[in-house]
């Protein structure tokens, strides 16, 4: 049972003025506690809000007693708002902009509008708070000192192919969004690029009644879900790729060579990259990148967008 929310005529007066001033404003990924004093203030002080759900935005606003007009601005409509929302805002008014949950932009729509908002001039004011991407990384137990989010994985060809080689070739530790449904895919998928003792963490439905961690490594974590069918929303911490041994110049003229017989073949690179790197036992990110860098040959006939008969 989520405890309830002061309304917002019991708040406190607001820190700041609201006029002509865009709000991005952090709101619960799942547990309704979350939301902050501020946000709440803000949500409550502006003339309007711009929701990429508004079913949802009413929900949150209905929880803390606000009676405020909520507008639909999502991926298929924000071109068209953004104009709307300057005229708006050169009146001076008040704009507040939240996504489904957790903060704004983030793998959400509101770039158009935020980045126009600047342009003209008026304030963009961050209202901090929950995010999906921050809960799973440090409760991950993995390393938080340096991190890169990805958003939500690409679901196939040549795009999902670089992603994971991203992945796999990391410094840093990486986090992602992917759905349940696909998420057994997911770890199989990064089980063949990164190994399957590259530790992860998934964390489940975060915030809410049934939130759930699974922490172990890639192999562990794809026989827990294939398993166990996860449900809800899931977002995924992988581990930082070991720092490779450097390749030595033999190494790359023997990489070279053998790329290129492979592509000539008929593979495309990413997949004569991870050839190459598993007889040659090389790091694949630094494998794939003098592959990229390989010049096409004279006489070889272009290879078909589509990747020809390499599936």
């Amino acid at each position: 049972m989520l405890v309830g929310f002061p309304p917002a005529s019991r708040l406190p007066p607001r820190a700041e003025p609201s006029l002509g001033i865009l709000y991005l404003v952090s709101t619960p990924i799942g547990n309704l506690e979350d939301v902050t004093r501020r946000a709440a203030r803000v949500l409550g002080d502006v003339d309007r809000v711009l929701a990429e759900d508004t079913r949802r935005t009413r929900v949150l606003l209905d929880h803390l007693g606000i009676s405020m007009p909520v507008i639909s601005l999502h991926e298929h409509n924000e071109a068209g708002r953004t104009d709307l929302v300057l005229e708006w805002l050169a009146a001076g008014d008040g704009v507040a902009l939240v996504s489904d949950a957790g903060t704004p932009l983030v793998s959400d729509p509101g770039a158009l509008v935020v980045r126009a908002a600047a342009a003209a001039g008026h304030r963009v004011v961050p209202i901090p708070g929950p995010s999906a991407v921050l809960a799973a990384l440090v409760a991950s137990a993995l390393p938080t000192d340096q991190f890169t989010f990805l958003g939500f994985v690409p679901r196939k060809g040549e795009e999902r192919t670089r992603f994971l080689e991203r992945i796999a070739g990391s410094e840093e530790t990486v986090v992602l969004f992917e759905s349940a449904e696909r998420l057994g895919t997911l770890l199989a998928d990064l089980t063949e690029a990164c190994g399957g003792e590259r530790r992860v963490a998934v964390g489940r439905e975060l915030t809410k009644m049934h939130e759930e961690f699974t922490r172990g490594t890639l192999s562990e974590a794809l026989r827990h879900y294939q398993e166990h069918a996860p449900r809800g929303e899931v977002t995924v911490v992988v581990e930082r790729a070991a720092m490779p041994p450097r390749a030595d110049a033999a190494d790359r003229i023997a990489a070279r060579s053998l790329a290129h017989a492979l592509i000539e073949e008929g593979l495309s690179p990413s997949r004569a990259a991870r050839e190459v790197a598993r007889r040659l036992g090389l790091p694949r990110n630094l494998v794939y990148e003098m592959v990229q860098a390989l010049e096409p040959a004279p006489n070889r006939a272009p290879r078909r967008a589509d990747g020809g008969g390499d599936r």
